[in-house]
């Protein structure tokens, strides 16, 4: 069985894209603008299908993280899911939030969301593997570049 999904070229993105979207879209997103893209996601009903939804990207905070022993400045971008309410009463999605480097340019530094369902467990995916990494944590008083 084949289904075929509408993705509108440079408003859609899956998994890595949104890395490169947001470090096109991060100048807009540092000002406060919350911007509405198509992402392609999984259900397993009915029996496992690609589907694309809205998703609203916003500007979360500028963060400090430790990885492999150092400690890194980053900007966090949020990926929210615009769930129907109906289907919000049935499936929990949670956020997706990716972190670039601060200052620019915009480097990947740290991914974390469900890997391919809405009810995967979270995951974490590090630039720079090795050593334990630790959460993000917010900079007071200090705004992204």
């Amino acid at each position: 069985m084949s289904k075929k999904i509408n993705i509108e070229p440079g408003r859609t993105f899956a998994g890595f894209g949104f890395t490169i979207a947001l470090s096109n879209l991060r100048k807009r997103l540092l000002r406060g603008e919350q911007i509405a893209l198509k992402a392609v996601g999984f259900s397993l009903f009915p029996i496992f299908t690609a589907q694309v939804v809205t998703v609203k990207i916003s500007y979360g905070g500028l963060d400090r993280m430790r990885m492999s022993g150092r400690l890194l400045k980053s900007d966090r971008f949020i990926i929210h899911p615009e769930i129907p309410f109906i289907a919000s009463l049935f499936v929990n999605v949670s956020d997706t939030k990716i972190w670039l480097t601060n200052p620019t340019p915009a480097g990947f530094l740290r991914w974390e969301g469900p890997i391919v369902l809405p009810d995967d467990p979270i995951i974490r995916v590090d630039l720079l593997s090795g050593a334990k990494s630790e959460p993000a944590q917010p900079v007071r008083g200090e705004k992204g570049t």
